[in-house]
């Protein structure tokens, strides 16, 4: 068995957001780690990195995973998506995120980013969720500022848009 190296530093590279990227990191790197302070993408927050607060979310091949608990280099040749993808190019919002601004779902906005990725690979299989599965779905989020209900009904509202996902 080959022991890691600490301070061996291994390039990585991926596609984030619809593009090719690149960079060098230790093995052990996580990638909200990697977003954040080689590639400069802060959308992506840490808050706990236990998996517990959701904050960390992004979309790895189409799928909601935790980037505190995923290593860097297990993004090597995959497609990350974070909330920095969600608004148009031209800046324009999606439903979701407009829902969100519409039932003043933001509060201080730590927590967003997370559950709008969650949300966005949750809607992309459930179009037509039910308020139960939404909360169900919510539950792996934590937010400290809103009680949750303006999440919950930007959330329903996004759901019967007819198009939540996008």
């Amino acid at each position: 068995m080959r022991r890691v190296n600490p301070d061996e530093r291994a390039k990585i590279a991926f596609w984030l957001n619809g593009r090719r990227v690149s960079g060098e990191a230790e093995p052990r790197m996580l990638l909200t780690d990697f977003l954040r302070h080689v590639l400069g993408a802060t959308g992506t927050h840490v808050g706990c990195e236990h998996g517990i607060c959701g904050s960390c979310t992004v979309l790895i091949d189409g799928v909601a995973q935790r980037g505190c608990l995923t290593l860097a280099a297990q993004a090597e040749e995959r497609a990350v998506t974070t909330v920095e993808s969600l608004a148009g190019a031209d800046g324009a919002l999606n439903a979701l995120q407009t829902a969100f601004q519409k039932h003043h779902a933001l509060q201080c906005g730590f927590c967003t980013p997370g559950i709008l990725m969650s949300f966005t690979d949750y809607f992309a299989r459930n179009p037509n969720a039910s308020e139960a599965d939404i909360r169900a779905v919510l539950g792996g989020h934590l937010c400290r500022c809103t009680g949750y209900a303006g999440i919950v009904e930007a959330l329903v509202e996004a759901s019967r848009s007819g198009n939540p996902a996008a």
